[in-house]
């Protein structure tokens, strides 16, 4: 298979188990999220498919190629880490053409590979100036200059955006895609940022203790989430749980819910209900009865905060869709099926 493929990718410490058991393909020209929160394995994968560290299980193929036990300068990736690791003693166009020089590129085809890569990074005239002397954003543009400059099968990037502020880390997630869909380059990114994986990837991985929780596109991972941690974990969402009453039908909260369905035999589920999916009515009409506690306007968004079955549920709508509501105020509220995702446990 063409393509960077993982089979059965484990990875131990002592007794510990960063990694356990992975099973992942990545096409190429896929552009790849490993997401989840501190600890879970990420990078310890992404090291894997470096060869900066050797899996205790498991084989890493590249277009049906063993790499497993290749070294990393002979994998033909490029690598973008958390601290960029510029030289800060060479100029622009010397630490993008370090590589080429060390593989032994003549004056001729280094300087022309750095011109074609500072025009591709939108820093054509720069390449005589101290790294020192540049912004972060430009910094990250150079590292990212550099790790392309052998034209690498497979990119990879630990949390490359996160020393940026918040404004220039997501004009650099646009950028950074951009480049990657004009390259068509195989890209892996390591990140804890949710916004981050649903700007860029065509697929994110999430993960936590060392699995993968679900392999899917941006939109399947937050509308199908796979369990109550990826609903949990990408953006927001209620988690609210669901019986079957004498007859078999779903309740939520005592009222029954039309069309939900739980899985074969099972008395109780959890489902997820993102907040701009719950819909607030005048109370009664088969409505789940809630009480409003809190709303708070942040301008773009109004969020309403409501207690209901002794649980707190949010409901999302935009300023054009403001419920008249106030604190202490009796609601309704109205949960659609086709929007109430049921979760494995």
């Amino acid at each position: 298979m063409s393509g960077l493929v993982l089979n059965n990718v484990t990875k131990q410490f002592g007794a510990f188990t960063a990694v356990d058991n992975v099973h992942l393909s990545v096409p190429h020209g896929t552009f790849v999220c490993l997401l989840g929160p501190s600890g879970c394995g990420k990078t310890t994968l992404l090291r894997m498919i470096a060869g900066l560290e050797d899996p205790t299980n498991g084989t890493i193929l590249l277009d049906g190629a063993d790499i497993t036990d290749v070294p990393t300068h002979k994998r033909n990736l490029g690598m973008v880490f958390q601290s960029l690791a510029l030289f800060p003693h060479l100029s622009v166009g010397e630490n993008i053409a370090y590589s080429l020089r060390i593989r032994g590129a003549s004056r001729e085809e280094q300087k022309k590979r750095v011109d074609e890569l500072l025009t591709l990074i939108h820093l054509s005239g720069y390449g005589d100036r101290p790294v020192s002397k540049l912004s972060g954003g430009q910094r990250q543009r150079v590292a990212i200059a550099r790790a392309l400059a052998l034209s690498p099968k497979i990119f990879l990037l630990d949390e490359p955006l996160s020393a940026l502020d918040a404004k220039l880390r997501e004009a650099m997630q646009v950028e950074l895609r951009q480049l990657q869909q004009k390259l068509g380059i195989t890209t892996i990114v390591v990140t804890h940022d949710q916004r981050e994986a649903m700007t860029m990837a065509d697929t994110v991985v999430v993960m936590n203790g060392g699995h993968i929780r679900q392999a899917a596109s941006p939109i399947e991972i937050y509308r199908k989430p796979a369990d109550t941690f990826v609903a949990d974990f990408i953006g927001s969402t209620n988690l609210i749980e669901t019986q079957v009453d004498s007859s078999g039908a779903a309740t939520i909260f005592g009222h029954r819910v039309q069309g939900i369905v739980l899985p074969a035999g099972a008395q109780k589920a959890t489902i997820s209900v993102r907040p701009e999916d719950v819909h607030l009515t005048a109370p009664g009409n088969g409505a789940i009865d809630g009480t409003v506690t809190f709303v708070r306007d942040l301008g773009g968004t109004i969020e309403t905060f409501v207690e209901a079955g002794g649980q707190q549920i949010i409901a999302v709508s935009t300023p054009r869709e403001r419920p008249e509501v106030t604190a202490g105020q009796a609601v309704g509220i109205a949960l659609s099926p086709d929007v109430c995702v049921v979760l494995k446990q």
